[in-house]
């Protein structure tokens, strides 16, 4: 997997945690900074995208617990990068209706209180197991299940009311 690919994947899961596009793009960049400056504690190379989801969502972890004017001042939404994302997309209708479920999933995601959208984004954009999220973020696994749980009943919830699953 290249930076790229790597930046894109981290940009991704931060913009989901973070629910705005500047603080993910700081996240990410401190993400880069920080692996920069620790890869020597990295033992294993094959763990690498691992590792920099780990690093990623304990910066977006940080960025929640500070305050900042921004909570005050919210800057753009990040439609900037869904806007980017569909146009690599054809103009075909099916990638289109995907694509607009897509962006409405992740909203309705963006929704939830943190220690929800941290678990599904890691579980379901990430593909992780329970165990591997139990490790990464340090929580006992059924603590992982149990907000799983309830994520997804609260994303059920927020999408039924929207009329967009029955």
């Amino acid at each position: 997997m290249l930076m790229d690919d790597y930046g894109d994947m981290l940009l991704r899961t931060a913009c989901l945690l973070l629910k705005d596009l500047q603080s993910a793009e700081e996240a990410v960049q401190d993400t880069f900074i920080q692996a920069y400056n620790k890869i020597e504690q990295l033992q294993e190379p094959e763990n690498l995208k691992a590792w920099m989801v780990r690093i990623v969502v304990n910066r977006c972890r940080m960025r929640q617990r500070t305050w900042s004017w921004r909570n005050i001042f919210p800057s753009a939404e990040t439609e900037q990068l869904h806007l980017a994302e569909s146009n690599l997309m054809s103009g075909a209708e099916e990638l289109f209706m995907l694509q607009w479920h897509n962006v409405r999933l992740v909203e309705a995601v963006r929704t939830l209180d943190y220690i929800y959208r941290e678990c599904l984004a890691l579980y379901y954009f990430h593909e992780m197991t329970i165990r591997e999220i139990s490790e990464q973020l340090e929580i006992p696994e059924n603590t992982i299940k149990s907000r799983l749980a309830r994520g997804r009943i609260l994303l059920k919830k927020l999408l039924e009311k929207e009329g967009q699953f029955k």
